[in-house]
């Protein structure tokens, strides 16, 4: 078992900055990939970035060149640094790891944008 704990997230204004931590406990031996996930209100989850154990990283259009996603292994902790937020950007952000077949998820972490 892999237990995910997210923080950071808050009220932030438009153009503004905000970075979130997703800290891992358990099992977290062999985690294939850690992403952040967002949901909007009336939204469906969507995928925000990954990063691997190998330390590539992918990330949606909609955040490419504003969010980064890096990682403390030390720590086990995981971020998403978000610049020039927009109000779209307006979400529960949820922690995910992969190991292998199964995928773990944070409680999540309200992230608001007021324009």
């Amino acid at each position: 078992q892999v237990q995910l704990v997210e923080s950071g997230g808050g009220l932030v204004q438009a153009g503004g900055s905000l970075i979130i931590s997703c800290a891992a406990s358990g099992s977290i031996f062999s985690i294939n990939a850690m992403s952040w996930y967002r949901q909007a209100p009336g939204k469906q989850r969507e995928m925000v970035a990954t990063i691997t154990s190998g330390g590539n990283t992918n990330y949606a259009d909609s955040v490419k060149g504003r969010f980064t996603i890096s990682r403390n292994n030390a720590k086990n902790t995981w971020y998403l640094q978000m610049n020039k937020l927009k109000p779209e950007d307006t979400a529960v952000y949820y922690c995910n790891a992969q190991q292998g077949i199964r995928n773990y998820w944070g409680q999540g972490t309200r992230v608001t944008v007021s324009s």
